[in-house]
């Protein structure tokens, strides 16, 4: 039976920790890089998607619901895999960093897109139309009045896909690009023992928790306004 000490020799043992620091940090580092890359990609992309499924023929909106479908519903690891392997089977060869991007950027675009899809419909028309009244042009009437109100309505919504994003990140590691979950199991698996990978947890932690409090006050303030 495992004892406390034992517990904390397997998980928490501080003198191993520490020597894992320096590459615990560079991990940190590329998620965080990681990160500033894979979410404006994806609100970029979702942000066309949105756009575009307001296009009035259905030839273009029919085949884009197809799309949005069909990278909401691959498992990211499955897709991220596909694109890393894959694609050389096609004469493509693609670094871990290109096949993160590319990988992200078709599934979070994706969710990011109907979410944004979403906002842009909870705005009333009316708006559209009063910014022609005042002379704006249609891309500045979307620009300036109808995408920030559609942003602000959905924007827990947006906040919690860029925390699941931030989290996903972590899959990176089975393409051995050296974010922070490789490099805790590169230390895990020279010490052999689990410390490390209990650092990592506590760094995500650290570094979602204000955004996990931030979406939750948006969420229990939107609540409250119904």
């Amino acid at each position: 039976m495992m004892t406390l000490e034992d517990f904390r020799a397997a998980f928490l043992d501080l003198g191993i920790v520490r020597q894992a620091m320096p590459i615990l940090w560079m991990g940190l580092q590329q998620t965080l890089l990681l990160s500033l890359l894979v979410v404006p990609l994806g609100l970029l992309a979702g942000l066309a998607l949105a756009l575009l499924s307001r296009a009035e023929s259905r030839w273009v909106r029919w085949p884009l619901a197809a799309w949005v479908d069909l990278f909401r519903a691959l498992p990211p690891l499955v897709l991220l895999v596909l694109v890393y392997a894959g694609l050389p089977f096609a004469g493509l060869e693609v670094s871990a960093w290109a096949a993160v991007a590319i990988a992200f950027l078709l599934n979070t675009g994706a969710y990011f897109g109907e979410v944004l899809r979403a906002g842009l419909d909870s705005v009333p028309r009316g708006q559209s139309e009063a910014a022609r009244a005042l002379g704006l042009r249609p891309w500045q009437g979307m620009a300036l009045v109808v995408l920030p109100q559609a942003a602000r309505n959905v924007l827990p919504d947006l906040l919690g896909n860029v925390l699941e994003v931030v989290k996903l990140t972590s899959i990176a590691s089975v393409v051995a690009l050296p974010e922070l979950l490789f490099q805790a199991r590169q230390a895990q698996s020279v010490t052999y023992n689990a410390s490390p990978i209990v650092a990592a947890a506590v760094a995500y932690f650290l570094l979602l928790w204000p955004l996990v409090r931030v979406l939750s006050r948006l969420e229990n303030r939107r609540a409250g306004a119904r």
